[in-house]
């Protein structure tokens, strides 16, 4: 009995250390923990650039003739023939409508008839004068009579005064029958056919005469963008530069200058009307046109500009993240002026830095950073190749 428990007991401990034995080589080769890498973050980024930076005022605008001309009737009558084609080239004096003369050359004619008769009379009444005065100077007649027909003759100057004014009258209509155009433009649409009764009592007119070389562009600012303006142009002394853009395309579609500044401000809106003039030798800008204008303040020489989305706004107030040796640093800068898609920068930055334009939020200052499109470190990364006829993608190819 007594080898039967020892040798019980000799197992059992023997079983003891063969499960310690295996806990120790369990636990001994069990790896330890792995810490995770510092994440590198993909940015887009851009250089800091240093140009003449235009400070500009934009509005919205609308071309207009700078001579615009509503051709109407100034005299009643059947319209005889509109010599102009619509849409075509009009010069200063050229007959763009004819109205029947035949009406006034009549009365003209009984203008002038009246005049030659008054001034007949007024010729004898003349010659009586001198008579009756050659015999009141013998005594032979009354005094009384001579200054009834001195009177008379004075009676009869006025009558061929009146006369004359009638012809001039008569005249005016006449000429007012053949209508001129008074500027050098573009003819619109005829609003009137030959043949129709005009009258000076109508509003719609015959034809329209625009100049549009130049043309103007009128718009109006705030009264806050005019004081800059009367101060970068000297009291509207200097010339500023204004670009007339296509709403449609944003392309400049003109380039001209600030003529014309309103004398008041329109206490209803706070803004002032403001007149450009372009010479548009290209027919680029047409009236009714509505464009974006843009009017240069001033140019800031040398200035450093990066683009706008650059630019972060913090508690202390804007910074840019920069790259250096793949590291994103914060820099504090100073901003003049953001136009677009462009901001000015004062301090912070120096020309040439690499600064971050998108993927801002993921940073901090000293994130690992690579640009977007750059192989990361143990990866593929890159831009995925263009499929070919085989349907797989060209490009580079990490090695097999």
């Amino acid at each position: 009995m007594a080898d039967r428990g020892g040798f019980r007991w000799g197992f059992v401990g023997l079983a003891l250390v063969v499960v310690a034995l295996c806990a120790w080589l369990a636990l001994g080769k069990k790896k330890p923990a792995k810490t995770n890498p510092t994440p590198v973050i993909a940015v887009a980024t851009a250089k800091v650039a240093v140009k003449d930076f235009p400070v500009v005022v934009t509005a919205l605008g609308a071309a207009q003739a700078w001579q615009g001309v509503l051709i109407r009737a100034q005299v009643n009558g059947r319209l005889l023939s509109v010599p102009i084609a619509e849409g075509s080239e009009v010069k200063k004096g050229q007959i763009v409508a004819q109205i029947d003369p035949a009406p006034y050359r009549a009365a003209l004619m009984q203008a002038q008839g009246a005049e030659k008769r008054d001034e007949a009379q007024l010729e004898q009444a003349r010659i009586d004068l001198k008579r009756y005065q050659q015999l009141a100077a013998q005594d032979s007649i009354a005094k009384a009579q001579v200054d009834t027909q001195a009177a008379l003759v004075k009676q009869y100057e006025g009558t061929v005064m009146i006369d004359k004014g009638s012809v001039q009258a008569a005249q005016v209509n006449m000429a007012f029958t053949t209508i001129r155009s008074p500027v050098t433009g573009r003819a619109g649409v005829r609003l009137v056919d030959p043949g129709n009764l005009v009258s000076t009592q109508d509003t719609t007119g015959i034809i329209t005469i625009n100049e549009v070389t130049p043309i103007a562009v009128t718009f109006t600012i705030p009264e806050g963008e005019f004081q800059r303006l009367a101060e970068a142009s000297q009291g509207f002394r200097k010339p500023l530069v204004t670009q007339a853009l296509s709403q449609e395309t944003n392309e400049v579609a003109g380039v001209g200058q600030l003529a014309v500044t309103d004398n008041r401000v329109d206490p209803a809106t706070g803004t002032v009307q403001m007149k450009a003039k372009f010479a548009n030798d290209k027919r680029s800008l047409w009236p009714g046109q509505f464009v974006n204008v843009r009017l240069t303040v001033q140019t800031l020489a040398k200035a450093m500009t990066v683009p706008s989305t650059a630019v972060n706004q913090g508690p202390n107030g804007p910074f840019i993240f920069v790259v250096n040796d793949n590291k994103a640093t914060m820099h504090p800068v100073s901003v003049i002026t953001t136009q677009d898609s462009t901001a000015v920068i004062k301090t912070g930055v120096k020309p040439g830095d690499t600064v971050v334009i998108d993927g801002q939020l993921s940073l901090k200052p000293g994130s690992k950073v690579r640009m977007r499109g750059d192989r990361p470190a143990g990866g593929r990364g890159g831009r995925a190749g263009v499929a070919n006829a085989g349907g797989q993608a060209g490009g580079n190819r990490p090695p097999a």
